[in-house]
């Protein structure tokens, strides 16, 4: 069974620990006196964060795991303070007693530790990468984020659906869209409503529009952390242009509050224009990246994580595709009938991760051709239902997971598990044997979202 998620969810009298598989969900409630669970990472390696972190929100006890430091809590975080509980109601907090962390670490002659982060030379989010080095070759990687914890599994107990909807898009600005979408599809679950196809079609262009801005993106970066800066001038320049036609047809950059249940107007002819505009550009595009060969030297067996490895640990988006892992939450009837067609490599390597993206690249432009529709259609919601519930959407990193429970109208308990989640922790296999140089070419292969992983 493929793994997707573990959390925790506190009741009246027990604590109800949630295990979410490919095909089932496995449920077990724990005494709240003496809370304890047996751990799963002997069978699923990608399990030890999320059980660090129910150890760190509810103080709950992992039996029998290698690994019992806190994940979520940082070095000054006070004793025996477990923020989902119920009880907690705090809205700040006292630092306690530093107590330092302590890292994994490979020891023996000639071997030394390298910390990269959580501050680092550009403008991305804090993360911190301990390595463990033989000169310049990378023995060991250990990730370390949640510098940014925002708390937000804790600020949307209380509120109703729509009121969480402007936090709940704004948890990774790479996956709004995709965020908002899994939202959707819980409150049509908890209307019993149906969403007509001219929205679905709808939301699904401006998913794959999000998708394309993102790939852009990364395939002017990628090339660039190898040395090759004129590919990110280039892509840039069309990533740049997504983003305004996705304020043009939303009205904001990052497509906050794109997602709803009324339709609105999309010139469909200058729509058209412009995607066949992107289509030759990217060709353009791919046919003088492909002829670099310096950069193809820097990009094929680099930072390789092998199918098996790829399944172990459960990834998911892009990076499990590169590796080839048939795993897409496209694969459904809609969107085969427009037009969906899942890209795949087979060597796990930074050029497999590159090539994906450019096939996603081309596939979404098809398919948000096949999405256009002129249609006005608007939804009128019946009433929220009380029940837990579920959705997942294939976002621009991968499968994006998201759980509710809402109780006389109000959100009891919400969890989301980014692609991110996942993919972090297998990123160490990847760096094995490279040389720290290839680091951020690696990291920025797999491009994971650090805001989607600190909740």
């Amino acid at each position: 069974m493929r793994f997707i998620a573990r959390y925790a969810k506190e009741l009246e009298e027990s604590f109800e620990i949630v295990t979410v598989y490919e095909d089932e969900i496995q449920k077990e409630q724990i005494s709240k006196d003496t809370p304890s669970i047996k751990t799963l990472v002997k069978i699923h390696p990608a399990a030890i964060w999320f059980e660090r972190k129910m150890q760190d929100d509810f103080g709950i006890v992992v039996e029998d795991t290698f690994d019992k430091r806190p994940l979520v809590h940082q070095e000054r975080f006070p004793k025996d303070i477990h923020p989902l509980r119920k009880s907690f109601q705090d809205k700040s907090l006292q630092e306690g007693e530093y107590v330092a962390y302590k890292y994994e670490a490979i020891k023996g002659d000639g071997v030394f530790q390298v910390a990269v982060g959580p501050i680092h030379a550009g403008i991305i989010e804090p993360g911190h990468f301990q390595f463990s080095q033989a000169g310049e070759e990378m023995l060991h990687l250990e990730v370390r984020h949640f510098y940014k914890n925002r708390g937000i599994e804790k600020m949307l107990e209380g509120k109703n659906l729509f009121e969480a909807k402007p936090i709940i898009e704004r948890i990774s600005g790479n996956e709004s869209i995709a965020y908002q979408i899994c939202w959707r599809d819980i409150v049509l679950q908890a209307t019993g409503d149906k969403l007509p196809l001219a929205l679905q079609k709808r939301h699904a262009f401006l998913l794959e529009l999000e998708r394309l801005i993102h790939h852009l993106t990364d395939l002017g970066f990628i090339p660039n952390d190898a040395g090759f800066g004129a590919a990110l001038a280039y892509a840039s320049k069309l990533a740049e242009d997504a983003r305004r036609k996705m304020r043009e047809f939303t009205r904001h950059r990052f497509g906050f509050g794109a997602i709803g249940f009324t339709n609105s107007f999309i010139d469909i002819a200058s729509t058209r224009e412009w995607l066949q505009e992107l289509r030759e550009s990217v060709v353009y595009f791919q046919e003088w990246i492909m002829d670099v060969p310096s950069l193809w030297d820097r990009f094929d067996t680099t930072g390789v994580l092998p199918l098996k490895k790829a399944l172990k640990y459960g990834c998911v988006g892009v990076v499990a595709r590169a590796s080839g892992v048939a795993n897409d939450r496209r694969i459904n009837p809609f969107y085969l009938e427009h037009g969906f067609v899942m890209a795949s490599e087979v060597s796990g390597d930074v050029g497999a991760r590159f090539k994906v993206r450019l096939e996603e690249v081309h596939n979404s432009i098809l398919m948000m051709e096949n999405f256009l529709e002129e249609d006005d259609t608007e939804l009128s919601l019946q009433d929220l239902q009380d029940g837990e519930y579920s959705s997942f959407c294939e976002s621009s990193i991968g499968e994006l997971f998201m759980t509710v429970d809402i109780k006389d109208g109000l959100i009891e308990r919400f969890f989301v598990r980014d692609p991110s989640f996942i993919n972090w922790q297998a990123l160490h296999i990847m760096m094995r044997k490279d040389i720290i140089a290839d680091f951020p070419l690696i990291n920025k292969s797999c491009d994971l979202s650090y805001a989607g992983n600190d909740l």
